[in-house]
């Protein structure tokens, strides 16, 4: 992340401070008070069931949704008070297509930089450059009528990209992709974080959320209910964590762990060849402790593989925000 010329910290791309939106009067609301900050350089994903407030709350920074209290600021500046400044930073790629059809990849570019002011041959450079990048050179004279779903995604990315936005926001960036295509984006998406691009990410793919954002906030009802780095956020789940263990032992290890105070519940799987699956569970900074004392015991079994027991990103989500159907 970026950092401020006297080293207090990352810069901050998006601030966000007590946010409330209510679309009636009388009507409850729909963002109902939420505070956060994203980095520049950072990928920060917004997550949350369907009606819990995201598309409001993405509303306001993107200058679509007047807050009715609290204030956002991009780059510095307040979205309320300077929106045509802010578009000037912002890019959003939405979920469904909105590219125009009837044109070229090339016009599709081109056309959207020449909105934001960028010179003729300026636009046209810049736009090869992306249409390589994004894996469609030599397809920029086609119309996007000839197009795959995955090649629309990535030239709608592109086309945001022209006027060469601090802060891009993806809904649902990889919605109906080929696992090809799904990683291929996910690739571009680390690269711009890299260039120091600020990428807002909204998605229902948990594994996308783990493995591209640097941290992930959590909504439901209107309110912000978490907000950590993916590992974080699994800390919240109140199943037990644990150790797996591979052992080499001629037989079955798993009295001796259970004697050990530090575990609470232990199991045990013959993996064959002289090999057994041990899962610990217990306190999660005292297991790896157990586990060596173990195998420094007299003929005690041999550690051949160690790996931690977490729950997924998904697990954390329907533990904060439930079951039912939205």
């Amino acid at each position: 992340m970026t950092q401020t010329g006297n080293g207090d910290g990352p810069v901050e791309m998006i601030r966000v401070e007590g946010l409330r939106k209510r679309y009636a009067p009388d009507g409850p609301d729909a963002v109902g008070g939420v505070d956060f900050a994203v980095a520049q350089g950072e990928i920060f994903g917004l997550l949350g069931p369907n009606g819990a407030g995201k598309t409001t709350t993405i509303g306001t920074m993107t200058t679509r949704v007047r807050p009715t209290a609290g204030r956002v600021l991009v780059d510095g500046i307040d979205v309320a008070r300077d929106p045509v400044a802010v578009k000037q930073r912002i890019a959003v790629v939405p979920q469904m297509s909105n590219l125009d059809r009837t044109l070229t990849a090339l016009e599709n570019l081109t056309f959207h930089a020449a909105y934001f002011g960028a010179p003729r041959r300026e636009r046209r450079k810049r736009a090869l450059e992306l249409l390589d990048r994004f894996g469609l050179g030599g397809r920029e004279s086609d119309k996007v009528n000839k197009y795959s779903g995955g090649m629309a995604q990535r030239l709608m990315i592109a086309r945001a990209l022209m006027h060469q936005p601090k802060l891009l926001v993806l809904d649902e960036p990889t919605t109906g992709l080929d696992p090809q295509s799904r990683l291929f984006l996910w690739e571009r998406i680390v690269e711009l974080r890299e260039l120091g691009t600020t990428l807002l990410l909204t998605t229902h793919d948990m594994l996308e959320a783990d493995r591209l954002c640097d941290r992930i906030a959590i909504m439901d009802h209107g309110q912000l209910i978490a907000n950590d780095t993916p590992r974080g956020l699994r800390r919240l789940l109140p199943a037990e964590r644990g150790l797996e263990l591979l052992l080499e032992s001629p037989t079955d290890p798993l009295d001796r762990f259970e004697r050990r105070p530090e575990v609470e519940r232990a199991s045990s799987n013959d993996a064959g060849s002289g090999r057994w699956q041990v899962r610990l569970y217990g306190a999660d900074e005292q297991l790896p402790d157990a586990a060596i004392a173990v195998t420094r015991e007299p003929g005690g079994p041999v550690l051949a593989e160690l790996r931690r027991i977490e729950g997924t990103l998904e697990d954390v989500f329907v533990h904060l925000t439930g079951r039912d159907l939205r």
